[in-house]
């Protein structure tokens, strides 16, 4: 098996064709993580005797790769009735002709960056990270500074925002904004509220978000990141469209889950997500069948179930057409 410094170096060293720019995201537990992967993608030289792991071996929240970066000088959300694709990547000026006629987005214009985690309450902080919020707030300022250096974009995750396996539903909305808004402060370009159990609900997702702007968090600089375990996922997702978010985490066929949630699902299936957004006009610029195939593909791969509604409703459709 290959080990992460040569995952790592074939990712970035000869990326997957693709007909829009891919972000690449990497998971850095700690100062010393960030520094093995600028070691590994080059940027910085390596000494013989380092040869941590560059990313985590676990991801406490499990989430797929980021959907693509939203345009940093937005100002205002756009409307779900758009024409345009508010996450709309780099177009034609970062493409190049490829023998067969297709156009391919140069090495360039994929973007690269780094994931930090933080909980949003104590009894999660230490039983993943084995520190205090305010440690971890620490370990996070050296890891922001040098990523900035390096001109990597950083995406932070608030985990447990809406509900805590060890300390209940009942998280503290003020808590979650005083995170967000530190890791904003310390140069962050996104974080994503995650609700790690899914224990999140409508109204209780409406005083968060509410609680967050009061705080003076900008919907443009947020993501949310929700759990289907109870199935509120979508509900959710919508209360935070109406709200202004426009970046949401979701997983085909809805892979995923977390080690320190017992019974934690997977993110909200992709599939299901995108299925619901375009039913209320949003544009997003994702082919849903071509998901849905993908989601398939993946669950069989993985020998799983394939946990996507929508998913398995359109290839029902496709195969009968």
């Amino acid at each position: 098996m290959a080990n992460s410094a040569e995952v790592l170096n074939h990712l970035l060293g000869h990326p997957p064709s693709a007909s829009q720019p891919i972000a690449f995201n990497f998971l850095v537990p700690n100062l010393k993580g960030l520094q093995n992967f600028l070691q590994a993608s080059g940027k910085i030289e390596q000494s013989e005797d380092e040869s941590a792991p560059i990313t985590s071996p676990e991801d406490p929240n499990a989430p797929p790769t980021p959907p693509p970066s939203p345009d940093s000088n937005q100002e205002e959300p756009a409307p779900i009735t758009s024409s345009e694709d508010p996450n709309e990547m780099p177009s034609s000026s970062a493409e190049l002709d490829d023998p067969r006629g297709h156009s391919k987005p140069a090495l360039s214009s994929h973007t690269t960056e780094i994931s930090l985690f933080l909980a949003a309450t104590e009894a999660f902080s230490k039983a993943n990270t084995n520190c205090t919020i305010a440690e971890s707030l620490q370990r996070c300022k050296p890891i922001v500074s040098l990523a900035k250096s390096q001109n990597l974009r950083v995406r932070g995750y608030v985990s447990v925002a809406l509900g805590c396996p060890y300390e209940g539903p009942d998280v503290s909305p003020s808590k979650v904004a005083e995170i967000t808004a530190s890791l904003l402060a310390m140069g962050a370009d996104e974080v994503s509220i995650a609700d790690t159990t899914g224990m999140g609900t409508a109204p209780r997702t409406l005083e968060l978000l509410k609680v967050l702007s009061a705080s003076g968090v900008a919907s443009k600089d947020l993501a949310l990141h929700f759990h289907d375990t109870y199935g509120q996922a979508l509900v959710n997702a919508v209360v935070g469209l109406e709200h202004g978010i426009r970046t949401f985490d979701s997983s085909v066929a809805g892979l995923g889950g977390c080690p320190y949630s017992k019974g934690a699902t997977g993110n909200v299936a992709t599939e299901d997500l995108l299925h619901c957004l375009h039913s209320l006009g949003a544009t997003t610029g994702v082919d849903l069948e071509k998901v849905a195939e993908i989601g398939a593909w993946i669950s069989k791969e993985l020998g799983r179930p394939n946990d996507s509604r929508a998913g398995k409703a359109v290839l029902a459709k496709l195969s009968s057409s």
